[in-house]
């Protein structure tokens, strides 16, 4: 399987995906950190994908998604954005709309 091919799976397989730096209980940089502690804060169901067991998986997923940094949040197959976007979403209360949006249960309503 190619690392898109794994990625895309993942993308497609599971509705709340963070490929990141580290896992969920132990990340690897203060900015895959901060998008764990609002998922966790959120009650959200999610997979976390450590792009630091693979290069050309840290790699690639820039490329499959286009965009140059790590985490990168997808949700339901679509990607939602970076640490940034991701933060910003979540104090204007979007982020939360976004996943009862998509089907995604949230278990904080702020």
């Amino acid at each position: 399987m190619s690392v898109n091919d794994f990625i895309d799976n993942e993308v497609k397989g599971n509705d709340v995906v963070l490929f990141m730096k580290g896992t969920p209980g132990f990340p690897q940089c203060g900015f895959s950190g901060q998008v764990v502690q609002i998922l966790d804060y959120l009650g959200v169901d999610y997979k976390g994908v450590n792009v630091l067991a693979d290069d050309d998986l840290r790699e690639g997923i820039k490329t499959y998604s286009n965009w140059p940094t790590i985490p990168q949040l997808y949700i339901k197959g679509e990607f939602v954005g970076g640490c940034d976007i991701v933060r910003e979403m979540f104090q204007a209360g979007e982020l939360q709309g976004h996943f009862e949006d998509k089907g995604v249960a949230v278990k904080q309503a702020s």
